[in-house]
């Protein structure tokens, strides 16, 4: 007897798996969650696929200043991210350069090999804008006012909202992960000054224009460079030394993880236990 009751169980759970299953047949994710068979789906990471990433932008996301070698923020998150649900493994390619300017990587953008990789990108990490207001301070260094710099900022949220059109014109999919700007005079000087104020501003508009995208994640990364006290400044005492990207990596993480990695990538990604 009790054998039998097992096997009807048994039974009635495959059939009522196949009768989800029909029902379910042809329709999108989005259905599937809102119907009452959502327990007998199976997530996308299930069954982990190749990941591919792209780094666009400057000298941080090209990882300048690492010792150790390690690819700065960018090569620690490919390698974080093979822990990640949905990761069979990670392909990489890092298209940053030292110096990049939001203009020069409109100009870059416009390169038929580099539009290949976006189209083929899953995730991109992009850090953008800090050469741009380093070139309004390096045209007024001996008399430094605030006005060149808004000037120079209505001009950069034109050129970064054309960035996104033109990697979404590529590619609809991808996830965007924008960083902010930090504020590297502050080594100089624990007072409270103007230039604090207008990097403050910069980053709102750069994460004004990963909300509107709706698929982006902004990482602030202002507070982590406040100072040198912590040591995560470079002998250069402009970009991150290794210490200072490992700070920026984990602050990546715990940002995407706000932003909800599951669902910018539509259920493909997620974190693991």
């Amino acid at each position: 007897m009790r054998r039998y009751i097992i096997f009807m169980v048994i039974f009635s759970c495959l059939l009522a798996s196949c009768e989800a299953d029909e029902k379910l047949e042809g329709a999108s994710f989005s259905e599937r969650k809102d119907t009452a068979f959502t327990d007998w789906y199976v997530p996308d990471y299930f069954i982990p696929e190749t990941v591919y990433v792209v780094g666009l932008g400057d000298s941080l996301t090209e990882g300048v200043g690492d010792e150790r070698k390690k690819d700065g923020y960018f090569g620690r998150m490919a390698k974080n991210m093979e822990r990640w649900k949905g990761v069979k493994e990670i392909e990489s390619n890092n298209l940053a350069k030292r110096g990049r300017r939001s203009d020069e990587l409109i100009d870059q953008l416009e390169d038929p090999k580099v539009q290949s990789e976006i189209k083929k990108a899953d995730v991109i990490y992009l850090t953008i804008g800090g050469n741009d207001i380093m070139k309004v301070v390096k045209a007024n260094i001996f008399k430094l006012k605030m006005k060149p710099f808004y000037a120079e900022l209505g001009d950069f949220e034109n050129r970064l909202d054309e960035v996104f059109k033109m990697i979404r014109g590529l590619n609809g999919d991808s996830i965007i992960v924008i960083a902010g700007l930090y504020n590297p005079f502050s080594i100089v000087t624990d007072e409270p000054n103007e230039f604090e104020t207008i990097i403050e501003d910069w980053n709102e508009a750069i994460e004004v224009q990963a909300i509107m995208d709706g698929k982006a994640c902004f990482v602030p990364v202002l507070d982590l460079f406040d100072t040198n006290e912590d040591l995560v400044y470079h002998t250069d005492f402009f970009h991150p030394n290794a210490k200072g990207y490992d700070t920026m990596a984990a602050r990546y993480e715990a940002s995407i993880k706000k932003c909800g990695l599951a669902e910018l990538s539509e259920g493909k990604l997620d974190f693991g236990e």
